[in-house]
């Protein structure tokens, strides 16, 4: 529900604490006059670098943090990251132009519990504020379809892989035992075991079988 001024959702008194990191002043002052419009958010700071938005949040402690990605200076990215660290129980909501699947990815992974563009409507916004205050993600469209590229696209071997390794993975892919393998390579099977050990170490997995249903998943194969 939309709550404007002179209305209440909360407890009376009760606001969420809303800082806003953009290194635009134009950017900062429209959205100062849209959170004017809630009664139940209250902006209690700007900031326009990353570094002093990290800062203002450890002094000032706020719920929610509006965070503009690229910014001169330390990026928003990073200020995510520091600010989580030092000051855990804030909400990161990104609100950015920039639609590249990789920065997506980057700003999900350091923290942010949103993912918003920055031609939402007043009330989306406000929503999403309200959301992030209660834990719950907010992700605009092309942030959503970035996350399910990146779930559903195969990932490359791991550069760590020896050549030999890789040729190892290929056949225990394919079915082939340790001594199968062996054969196959011309080596010991001690030595078999001991890339399969690596290759097990280096994807991450705990058993053989998994190892190959793994390489075959993400297209290693």
């Amino acid at each position: 529900m939309k709550v404007r001024r002179g209305e209440v959702s909360k407890e009376p008194g009760e606001r969420i604490r809303v800082v806003i990191a953009d290194d635009h002043l134009l950017v900062r002052s429209g959205l100062e006059a849209v959170l004017a419009l809630y009664d139940d958010i209250e902006l209690i700071g700007q900031a326009d670098n990353g570094e002093d938005a990290v800062r203002l949040c450890q002094r000032a402690r706020p719920e929610v943090v509006l965070m503009d990605l690229v910014m001169p200076g330390m990026n928003g990215v990073e200020a995510t990251q520091k600010i989580l660290e030092s000051c855990p129980g804030v909400k990161v909501v990104a609100l950015t132009s920039f639609t590249d699947d990789e920065l997506i990815e980057d700003t999900l992974r350091a923290g942010a519990i949103g993912y918003l563009m920055k031609n939402v409507s007043a009330d989306q916004l406000a929503e999403a504020i309200r959301a992030a205050h209660a834990g719950r993600s907010t992700l605009a469209p092309e942030a959503a379809d970035a996350l399910v590229r990146a779930v559903s696209a195969p990932k490359p071997v791991p550069d760590t892989l020896t050549t030999r390794e890789r040729e190892v993975l290929t056949l225990m892919a394919e079915g082939l035992t340790n001594a199968d393998i062996a054969d196959r390579l011309v080596i010991g099977v001690s030595t078999v075991k001991t890339h399969v050990s690596n290759v097990m170490s280096k994807l991450g997995v705990s058993s053989r079988t998994e190892a190959s249903a793994t390489a075959i998943r993400r297209g290693f194969v």
